[in-house]
């Protein structure tokens, strides 16, 4: 990192203000302990001031006569909660009318520096070499081409796994030691509280997302078309990232209810391991797991409701101007109706055209028509089926799908373009086709102004099409 990076960091990042806080031991042994190492969520300011209340009131009880946090616990929330700290956010759920509390990303990083800087007795490093070698070959396997390769290296693994079952048969388990097992655990610990960590962040850029879209709803003055397709063009931004989707993949994979199952007892097989010095907190750390990310997704929920609520708003708004745009209308017939206009009105034609009704033709009863639909017998054998049965059949989901894999979403592109990434193979019958989609997703729009020429072939020969421009848009 730079200097000037460095500097930027310590003076507005709240975490390196936290540190640098005259009351840093207050907030980060309660905060810590709260949010962190309980894992609570948010939290009402009633039920987190009582907590703070407790901790100030045994902090005081020390030295009576000197209180050292004089100040009543809900001060110390809201200065905790403020701008210029940025340790807590504070907010109103919905559906309730009291202020609640919940620990930021930033306290936690903060949390993380200090606790790490206690010395350990243990630390373990086989194993997390071990899952260097295991990342380095998943990495590795993952991006092999070569299918001789790959199958050799499958090869060497069944072998491995053919050996460890004939020991396995023969009684020959080999088990980890207590070092082994403790070590595990310890790095089983760190990641699943990292892991908590990280969702707390991914939750705060999605937040960010949030405050984004309503600062720009609020000051946009253009039209909402625009705004709209920027707003959703961020959101499918955040989606289609990388972190976007790993988010989605984890969440997949916890909302498993086979991994879920396996999950729990493999949990409970370790708690229980008179090896290692289980943490009761990660028994049931899943289920933290689930309730951070349903908190992350219930932060997307919220961005796709202001959309919403924008939509509405601004219809609102449409039908609020025609109504003044009618009334109008009607205040300037009144006004002219009072005072009329002193030329009278300027009419285009200098007269009236008359039509007669026996100017009309009168109705033409029409002779008959007879139709004889029995073939006769012998001519039965000579009629030619091979018109009926050349019909064309135009598979429209292969059209669509044609469009789908070239044309991203929200995205315009012209049906020659189509047409020649994707040759006609069905003569005039496909193009028309493609004229007649009518998917959710797809939209095409026809341009009388303009001209398109397609150039196809059939059993004829080429073949060129002159028809209006046509635009295929993906919602």
């Amino acid at each position: 990192m730079e200097h000037d990076e460095i500097e930027l960091l310590r003076d507005g990042h709240p975490s390196w203000r936290l540190l640098r806080a005259g009351n840093a031991a207050l907030v980060l042994s309660f905060l810590g302990r709260y949010f962190v190492e309980q894992t609570h969520g948010a939290v009402s300011a009633t039920e987190l001031a009582a907590a703070l209340d407790d901790q100030l009131y045994a902090l005081n009880l020390a030295v009576p006569d000197r209180p050292r946090y004089p100040r009543a616990a809900a001060d110390y929330l809201q200065e905790w909660a403020a701008t210029d700290a940025g340790w807590l956010r504070r907010f109103y759920p919905h559906g309730s009318d009291e202020v609640h509390y919940e620990a930021t990303s930033d306290l936690e990083k903060a949390y993380a520096w200090v606790t790490g800087l206690r010395a350990r007795s243990f630390v373990g490093t086989a194993s997390r070499l071990e899952t260097v070698f295991h990342l380095l070959r998943q990495i590795a396997q993952g991006a092999e081409r070569d299918p001789d390769a790959r199958l050799a290296d499958l090869h060497r693994r069944r072998e491995e796994l053919d050996t460890e079952i004939e020991r396995a048969e023969a009684g020959e388990v080999v088990l980890l030691d207590s070092t082994a097992l403790r070590e595990r655990y310890q790095q089983f610990a760190g990641t699943a509280k990292e892991l908590l960590s990280d969702f707390r962040e991914v939750e705060e850029n999605f937040r960010a997302l949030d405050r984004g879209a309503r600062e720009q709803i609020a000051s946009w003055q253009g039209g909402k078309g625009e705004l709209l397709t920027e707003l959703v063009g961020s959101r499918a931004d955040i989606t289609s990232s990388d972190q976007g989707r790993s988010f989605q993949a984890f969440y997949d994979l916890l909302l498993s209810e086979t991994r879920q199952d396996e999950l729990s007892e493999l949990l409970t097989r370790v708690q229980s391991l008179g090896e290692v010095d289980p943490d009761r907190r990660l028994r049931t750390i899943h289920h933290d797991w689930s309730d951070a990310a349903e908190r992350t997704q219930r932060t997307v929920r919220q961005i796709s409701e202001q959309l919403r609520r924008f939509l509405d708003d601004q219809l609102w708004l449409e039908n609020r101007r025609v109504l003044d745009l009618v009334r109008s209308v009607e205040a300037a017939a009144l006004v002219r109706r009072e005072s009329p206009p002193p030329f009278g009105l300027v009419v285009d034609v200098p007269g009236v055209e008359i039509s007669l009704p026996f100017e009309r033709p009168l109705y033409d009863a029409r002779p008959v028509a007879e139709v004889d639909s029995v073939l006769d017998l012998q001519a039965e054998a000579q009629v030619d089926l091979s018109v009926l049965l050349g019909q064309t059949f135009v598979d429209q989901a292969r059209l669509a799908d044609h469009i789908r894999s070239i044309v991203p979403p929200a995205s315009t592109v012209l049906l020659e373009d189509i047409v020649d990434f994707y040759p006609v193979e069905q003569g005039a019958a496909e193009i028309v086709g493609y004229l007649a989609l009518s998917d959710d997703d797809l939209e095409v729009v026809m341009d009388e102004t303009q001209e398109s020429v397609i150039e196809y072939a059939d059993s004829t020969g080429r073949r060129r099409a002159r028809l209006p421009r046509v635009t295929v848009r993906r919602r």
